[in-house]
């Protein structure tokens, strides 16, 4: 069993972006406005899709202040991924 995998329902450990992790939250932000979330580490967790929990540094455009919050996406087996919630950390 490699490091990404895990069982069905268990969430894996936080871990570096993996290129399909990357596309998955581009899809999913794409047209998002009002703050700016880059990823920086990924867990996620295999369910009837795979739900992902992206730890990410969010900022305001045009400002200088900025923190960490946890986006957390679905990605249906067939559909398009999408924001089920975000948090503040």
């Amino acid at each position: 069993m490699s490091a990404q995998e895990n069982l069905v329902g268990g969430w894996t450990a936080y871990s570096k972006l993996t290129p399909k992790d990357e596309e998955v939250f581009k899809q999913a932000l794409a047209g998002f406005v009002g703050v700016n979330y880059t990823p920086e580490r990924v867990s996620s967790q295999l369910v009837n899709g795979t739900n992902y929990r992206f730890q990410c540094k969010a900022t305001l455009p045009g400002s200088t202040s900025t923190w960490q919050a946890i986006v957390e996406i679905y990605a249906p087996i067939n559909g398009k991924p999408h924001i089920t919630q975000i948090h503040r950390i």
